[in-house]
């Protein structure tokens, strides 16, 4: 039994509050774990970190920040043991817990790996010169922090990954950032972010956090403040469209959870290795992290002639996976974030079903009275024969272990069915057939933000279709959201503001140089 966690604010560099709000409970058994603060003084977080954090991170320079990041990543992976032990309570294995802890861990490692190429130096150059005139003229776009603050609004899915994926860019840009984690599992937040603020590595107003309510946040925002949102599309777009957020022109980057697809190959049939390669992968995305990823595969394209043989396959090996406490080294599938969402995606799955059938799963697993509170969910494939001629299958998300078994004729018709999700952040191809590959990746890509493409002579060496990596994008257009986090420098976009100087190469070299403290 935990003792329940009295959880705080971190506002101008004091941890403010006590457990005057909602009760957070745990997914394994629904025991109250933590508590969180009562509200916090909006204002006082935007004052302090505009006046304080913001002038004190544009005092350093990139590589300056990105030697800072490198000490943050030390800090923490020092201390993870504290993270994964209350990683669990939050429903997910200890494998679940590496995905997010280890991954936040390793975005600060890279980003802090990326500042070398950097200058030492408070100017970003962006590409060459341009020459505009025949005299001693030149043009040059460049890159400085905006002056503002950076305001990122987490899912429940990644308590720390999600957090750390959005701080590494935004600090190595030279923003303050208010982290505001979702509420569902935030008492895993904030014991990150108490690793973070120990470590004494940051300078004062550098990060705040925010738990609960937003208040008037995004009334106090203006254009040189920027907005990360990780979420629903109808959540995004609500905040999107608030009058200050749309008056005041603030920067506003949505990743948002979208319908993604693995598309088994028109030459990978039953015996050949992308067949048992994509089968494991289908059930891997099903079941890591309860099926709670935004990247997590929700439709299944397969060859017509293969889909039988797909079917008996991928339910073959989901009767291998074992459900129940997240805690036991055998579990492969633990639990939903909470109760609410269980119910979220039990909801949605009787919408899919009005358009397909349900293979395997649907139900609530008897795990014993020990886990009857608990937010439990079995893997569920279903089967829908007509993709072309359904719609919901195309836009609704069960955010579970929850994913559709679809059949194609031929390439064009694949490609047409994964376009119908109107826009997804992965997708990925199973196939040794490069000419099928390359007509598959070229026609989704419009619709696609990442695509992942598998064969025997890869897979060793393959990420992962539900892999955000840090050296690229993680965002996709239409449902997706249209935003584009991560993917080095691609992250920092956000917090940083194009200029065109113009002036002769001397007075641009000066601007680039300016350097050290001041």
């Amino acid at each position: 039994m935990t003792d329940c966690i009295s959880l705080s604010h971190y506002i101008a560099d004091r941890w403010v509050g006590g457990g005057e709000g909602r009760s957070l409970h745990s997914a394994i058994d629904g025991a109250v774990v933590a508590q969180m603060p009562g509200t916090a003084d909006i204002a006082a977080i935007l004052h302090h970190a505009r006046t304080i954090g913001g002038p004190a991170l544009r005092a350093m320079t990139f590589r300056e920040r990105g030697q800072m990041l490198r000490a943050l990543a030390g800090a923490l992976t020092e201390r993870k043991d504290e993270l994964y032990a209350l990683s669990s309570l939050t429903g997910a294995t200890k494998g679940d817990s590496a995905f997010d802890i280890e991954g936040g861990i390793g975005t600060f490692f890279v980003y802090a790996s990326k500042a070398k190429a950097m200058p030492d130096a408070h100017v970003l150059p962006e590409s060459g010169r341009e020459t505009i005139s025949k005299g001693d003229f030149l043009g040059q776009h460049i890159l400085t922090p905006l002056t503002g603050v950076a305001v990122h609004i987490n899912a429940y899915n990644f308590p720390v990954w999600g957090m750390l994926e959005k701080l590494a860019p935004t600090l190595l840009a030279g923003m303050p950032a208010v982290v505001k984690p979702a509420t569902v599992g935030g008492y895993l937040t904030e014991a990150a972010f108490r690793i973070i603020i120990e470590s004494g590595v940051l300078p004062q107003g550098a990060v705040q956090l925010l738990l609960g309510d937003t208040g008037d946040l995004l009334d106090r925002l203006d254009g040189q403040d920027s907005v990360a949102f990780t979420g629903s599309a109808n959540t995004a777009n609500r905040l999107k469209a608030h009058p200050n957020v749309v008056g005041k022109t603030v920067r506003f980057a949505a990743e948002q959870d979208s319908l993604n697809a693995s598309i088994l190959g028109p030459d990978a049939d039953e015996g050949t290795p992308e067949f048992d390669l994509f089968v494991k992968e289908v059930v891997r995305e099903m079941t890591q992290k309860a099926g709670q990823k935004c990247t997590a595969i929700r439709r299944i394209l397969v060859p017509g002639k293969s889909i039988d043989a797909v079917q008996s396959a991928v339910v073959a090996r989901l009767a291998r996976v074992t459900v129940g406490d997240p805690r036991e080294g055998g579990t492969r599938l633990g639990a939903l974030a909470g109760l609410a969402q269980r119910d979220d995606v039990i909801a949605n799955v009787e919408r899919l079903k009005t358009e397909a059938n349900v293979v395997v799963g649907g139900t609530i697993p008897d795990l014993g009275d020990a886990l009857a509170g608990g937010a439990y969910y079995d893997a569920t494939l279903l089967r829908c024969n007509d993709p072309l001629g359904s719609e919901i299958v195309h836009s609704v998300e069960a955010f579970g272990p929850v994913a559709t078994l679809m059949p194609y004729a031929d390439v064009d018709e694949a490609i047409a069915i994964a376009n119908a999700g109107q826009g997804s952040l992965a997708l990925s191809i199973f196939s040794h057939d490069r000419a099928a590959i390359a007509r598959l990746a070229i026609g989704t890509a419009p619709f696609h933000g990442r695509i992942m493409i598998v064969d025997r002579d890869n897979a060793e060496f393959a990420t992962g279709h539900g892999a955000a990596l840090p050296h690229l994008q993680h965002g996709g257009p239409g449902r997706a959201g249209g935003g584009a986090e991560l993917g080095g420098v691609i992250g920092m976009m956000p917090y940083l503001q194009r200029s065109a100087i113009q002036g002769s190469n001397g007075m641009i070299e000066a601007i680039e140089g300016l350097r050290g403290h001041g």
